[in-house]
């Protein structure tokens, strides 16, 4: 997984609230278990027509937004089913953040163990980082110091310690498990030395 420390960009916003997963990623696109490929389907029922041509007027397929890589959107982003293919969706896009007033639970840990940062601000601070998404200027989110800036001004953010650890350090459940790697081999040579008749075929 990528690490997470700063990230700028000009933000996108969706105003939209109650944004479910199945709106992130339709249901045709969650036939594959890979974690690429799917930016395609990123709000497809919204970026595209029936006829599959680009919703001109759509966000995420104006300049510059279509390169942001910072989404502003409407509260209780995420709910709904618990696919992981909607952070996945956001992460292949370029989105790595995403910042509203509140979250869906299984999406917002989600999108730590797949590389991306949901920030909950108050809707006050929200709707000014909007305006600098209209201006279409840049913000900057500092995971380290856990703070947002935009303009001359800047907004400390809560993140919880250790998913703050593992998006520093680009450690998804399969890397914190290597991490262990020394104690599960110790502990399976103990188990074979100690209780060999556990391994024992029938």
């Amino acid at each position: 997984m990528k690490k997470f420390l700063k990230l700028k960009s000009i933000p996108a916003y969706i105003s939209l609230q109650n944004i479910d997963t199945d709106m992130i990623v339709p249901k045709q696109f969650l036939k594959t278990i890979k974690r690429t490929g799917l930016g395609k389907g990123l709000f497809y029922e919204m970026r595209f027509n029936e006829n599959g041509e680009e919703i001109k007027d759509f966000v995420l397929n104006t300049d510059p937004y279509k390169k942001s890589k910072i989404l502003l959107a409407g509260k209780n982003f995420g709910c709904g089913s618990s696919r992981e293919h909607a952070p996945w969706a956001l992460l292949d896009f370029g989105i790595s953040c995403v910042i509203s007033s509140s979250f869906a639970d299984i999406f917002y840990n989600n999108c730590f163990k797949n590389g991306i940062l949901p920030i909950k601000i108050s809707e006050e601070i929200l709707l000014e980082l909007v305006e600098y998404s209209k201006r279409k200027e840049s913000i900057e989110v500092n995971l380290q110091n856990q703070e947002i800036k935009f303009g001359n001004k800047s907004q400390k953010f809560e993140v919880d310690a250790f998913k703050k650890k593992c998006l520093m350090e680009g450690l998804d459940d399969i890397a914190l498990s290597m991490e262990k790697v020394n104690l599960i081999d110790s502990f399976e040579k103990n188990v074979k030395e100690s209780r060999p008749w556990l391994l024992k075929n029938d």
